[in-house]
């Protein structure tokens, strides 16, 4: 039985040329190879699976080669490329940062950057994940890394460039790796599924694409499951089986049920995809995706953002022809929030539902019948004039089948009303039921005389009686400083404004005949008036001003002034 070695280490690429997705990193790096200009230390950065430590590797081999192709490309036969295809060369050395992140680990490397090579012109030192070093460990590495000897030649290689201190990027030349594209990765596979004699469909191919998020390695990794579940026939049914993947089929039909207003059809269509074991923020998450894809085919200047296979396109420039822009924008929109507030909601088939629900809606609601020519509006005209029938009849008679125009009435210029005439104008208020005369108190006739406190204790026993909704009232009568006693029968009161005058005084009647009740007498009348503030003084401002005032209140300040000859400031 032959040994079976995995797609990503049988096809990983050996020289430049063979890298996938990144030509211009590749160019870069031959140019410098020519013309001899050699960095000491490079950083290749960017995502998993995107040919940085392949790239690392190709670079160290073509570098230490004897004998390279008119290419510039490592030729694989010389004593160098021989030793480190064979995993035994002593001039490039590969290390893992993430189990050697310690200081003593790098000065174990400093230590042995000191040997010159034995084979070829350059010791080359690739640091994988050299972001797992620690703050001391790259500290201690700074000046080996900014001087090292004419020989060494560091490349280090990261997915997290950010967590690499700045000294550290200083003294490096930085390379970014791009993700690889999906058509970039459908090439490559296709070419490998030749080598392994496998036949495929270019919708599966893009599917492992698509899987991938732009890792070739990824790429490599899935091909070799669905291969072996599939065999040698890679289809794209049995790759969206394998591979968990949920049909287009299914965003379609559910589209088309949406442009029909089938909220019922949109509801059992996602009952069936829950059946089948798809959770509901998948579902959701790819629905975004196809009104995305819908939205992308609605413009041929765009189509070319769409990655899938040229049969799946179609269906794609087939459904957008129907869907309009405004329907796309608004269903998108629902489905981003139901995506972003699924984890969240405590009944997530409900959430999503309800966002079917509403996607539904959008189509519906453009279906709605006009205002102008719905039954209800066509039959306004006939009762119109079956009304003006009953009704008088105006000096001009119009046909029932020419209704009347309904004009607005102009607008009335406004108003300017008068605070004072507006609260005079309100309706009395009903008196509280303690002051109220009831039937069995009789009408006074006898002019006893009261004192001062006796007024006090009665216009009390009165403001308490009142309900909270008159607190102006009840504040009015509690102040007995205000509450003046001019003559032997007359009170008048000192209220502060008008609207508190307003308010007593329509409580006066009441007022009058529960202290004539309560005080025994028949004459005693009570006058309201507005006490008049006092005019405040001017407040002093500059210097001099306050000056003049302050000897005003004390005229010994200006004795004391000219005395200390003293000045404003």
């Amino acid at each position: 039985m032959d040994e079976f070695v995995v797609s990503a280490r049988k096809y990983r690429p050996q020289v430049f040329a063979s890298v996938v997705g990144q030509s211009s990193i590749t160019t870069t790096l031959k140019n410098s190879i020519v013309r001899k200009h050699l960095a000491h230390a490079y950083l290749f950065c960017g995502p998993r699976g995107v040919g940085k430590t392949t790239c690392a590797r190709i670079f160290a081999k073509t570098i230490n080669c004897t004998n390279p192709t008119p290419e510039l490309e490592a030729c694989n036969h010389c004593e160098s490329c021989l030793s480190f295809n064979e995993g035994r060369s002593y001039s490039i050395h590969e290390l893992d940062a993430a189990s050697n992140n310690s200081v003593e680990d790098i000065r174990q490397l400093i230590e042995q950057v000191r040997i010159p090579p034995q084979v070829g012109q350059y010791s080359v030192y690739i640091i994988d994940e050299v972001h797992m070093l620690s703050t001391t460990a790259f500290n201690a590495f700074l000046k080996t890394l900014e001087e090292p000897p004419l020989h060494a030649v560091f490349i280090l290689a990261t997915t997290e460039k950010h967590k690499i201190i700045p000294t550290i990027l200083s003294r490096c030349q930085i390379y970014d790796f791009s993700r690889i594209r999906t058509e970039d990765t459908v090439e490559y596979l296709k070419m490998i599924a030749q080598s392994e004699g496998v036949t495929t469909e270019d919708a599966a191919l893009h599917i492992i694409a698509q899987k991938a998020d732009g890792a070739m390695r990824d790429a490599l990794s899935i091909f070799d499951q669905v291969v072996s579940f599939c065999g040698n026939e890679l289809t794209y049914a049995k790759v969206i089986e394998n591979l968990n993947v949920l049909d287009y089929e299914y965003y379609f039909k559910l589209t088309s049920a949406f442009l029909k207003c089938s909220y019922t059809e949109a509801l059992l269509i996602f009952n069936e995809i829950l059946s089948k074991g798809f959770e509901g923020q998948h579902f959701i998450a790819g629905l975004c995706s196809h009104f995305r894809d819908l939205l992308v085919c609605k413009d041929a200047q765009t189509v070319s953002l769409l990655e899938a296979s040229d049969s799946i396109k179609a269906m794609y420039r087939e459904q957008a022809v129907s869907c309009d822009a405004y329907f796309l924008f608004e269903a998108l929109s629902l489905a981003n929030r139901c995506d972003v507030g699924y984890k969240a909601s405590g009944n997530p088939r409900l959430h999503v539902e309800l966002c079917l629900l509403q996607i539904s809606y959008l189509c519906a609601e453009k279906k709605k019948p006009d205002v102008a020519q719905s039954p209800v509006a066509a039959a306004a005209p006939t009762a119109a004039a079956s009304a003006a029938a009953v009704s008088p009849a105006p000096a001009t008679v119009q046909s029932p089948a020419n209704p009347p125009i309904a004009h607005k009435p102009a607008a009335e210029p406004p108003k300017t009303v008068q605070i004072k005439s507006a609260m005079s104008s309100m309706p009395e208020k009903t008196p509280p039921p303690a002051a109220t005369p009831s039937a069995a108190e009789k009408p006074v006739d006898t002019a006893q005389d009261f004192t001062d406190k006796q007024l006090q204790e009665v216009c009390q026993q009165y403001a308490l009686a009142l309900p909270e909704q008159k607190a102006r009232v009840k504040n009015a009568v509690l102040s007995a400083a205000k509450t003046i006693r001019d003559d032997r029968h007359t009170i008048s009161m000192k209220l502060d404004n008008d609207i508190i005058l307003r308010d007593v005084g329509q409580e006066k009647e009441t007022l009058v005949y529960y202290l004539r009740q309560r005080l025994h007498n028949a004459q005693v009348e009570v006058e309201l008036q507005v006490e008049e503030a006092p005019a405040k003084s001017a407040k002093p401002y500059g210097n001099e001003n306050c000056y003049k005032f302050m000897v005003e209140q004390n005229p010994l300040l200006a004795s004391l002034k000219q005395k200390l000859d003293l000045d404003y400031d």
